[in-house]
């Protein structure tokens, strides 16, 4: 089997840099397109419409469609029998690259400081960044590559509840931060909402995370309980009586996706992490032979990520 080559890796990363920061994915422009047509607050709906034009105009002028252009980061879906060129470490130093030159090329915002000395590097490239996270797929021998575009500062809380607090302590928590959100500004409207529960805490604010970023709307999650829910959030968080930026309305949020994850018996953890009217992703499949496809749905959650049994 031949390796996948470094530098294919970071030609294609630089590729999906620029597709994420100017195209939206069409999933989501449906979603937006259909809150739209349903919303019945004047200034919500002008926003809406607004977006949408915005969007058009990002895409012929091949800009990017938001001035503040997030924090670049990497979800790599790893086919079991894929192999790279230098290995892993090749991989990431290909991802940095590819980040560093996209920002100066597309031009992305450089966004990425150090936290104490606010020491910029220009390049959106430092410790820990760009994130790199990955899955595997068995019987594969292609990469998955996807670079996701999100903003790093609010829009996401966790709470620790208990079994008694149930579905209905659920809900609580995603009015209450979805309310908090939409008031203080502290999101930006109508939003994809992703929904972790369970796990440990880490583990369930990362799944609440790639809920949001990873699913396309429409999607619904394989287990009926997590499915039920999921429509029932997006109801609810469009009943709240705020649209889009925080004007009053009924565009909270365009979708909702919840992901599970088996816990303690004596705890319930919940995430939820808002990915805003930017919403920013694009996925490309790499194959040993040289192929790139460019897709928009990154098909991150697949049965054997989702897998319960020891086997499965």
């Amino acid at each position: 089997m031949p390796a996948i080559p470094a530098k294919l890796i970071e030609d294609t990363a630089r590729e999906l840099m620029a597709r994420a920061a100017i195209d939206i994915p069409p999933d989501y422009r449906d979603g937006v397109k259909l809150a739209r047509d349903r919303e019945t607050g004047r200034l919500a709906r002008f926003v809406l419409t607004q977006m949408l034009e915005n969007w058009d105009i990002a895409t012929a002028d091949r800009r990017p469609m938001c001035a503040d252009t997030g924090l670049p980061r990497y979800y790599v879906k790893l086919g079991n029998e894929a192999a790279v060129e230098g290995g892993l470490v090749a991989l990431e130093r290909a991802l940095r690259r590819a980040t560093a030159e996209a920002t100066a090329a597309i031009p992305l915002r450089p966004n990425r400081v150090h936290p104490l000395t606010r020491e910029d590097a220009n390049n959106n490239v430092g410790i820990h960044a760009p994130e790199v996270a990955y899955t595997v797929e068995p019987g594969a021998d292609w990469i998955d590559v996807t670079t996701v575009h999100k903003g790093g500062l609010f829009g996401s809380d966790f709470r620790m509840l208990f079994p008694g607090d149930g579905v209905a302590g659920i809900k609580r928590f995603f009015v209450d931060t979805l309310v908090e959100s939409g008031k203080r500004g502290l999101a930006c409207q109508p939003a994809i909402v992703g929904v972790g529960i369970g796990g440990s805490k880490d583990t369930c604010v990362r799944l609440g995370k790639e809920a949001a970023c990873l699913r396309v709307v429409g999607s619904r999650n394989p287990d009926g309980a997590a499915a039920r829910l999921e429509g029932e959030l997006t109801a609810l968080g469009n009943y709240i009586g705020i649209g889009a930026m925080g004007f009053s309305g009924t565009s909270m949020v365009v979708a909702t996706h919840v992901e599970l994850a088996f816990t303690h018996t004596g705890g319930m953890p919940i995430a939820i992490h808002q990915f805003c009217l930017s919403s920013r992703r694009a996925t490309a499949r790499i194959h040993p032979a040289g192929q790139v496809e460019f897709r928009t749905d990154p098909q991150w959650f697949t049965d054997y990520y989702r897998r319960a049994g020891i086997e499965s």
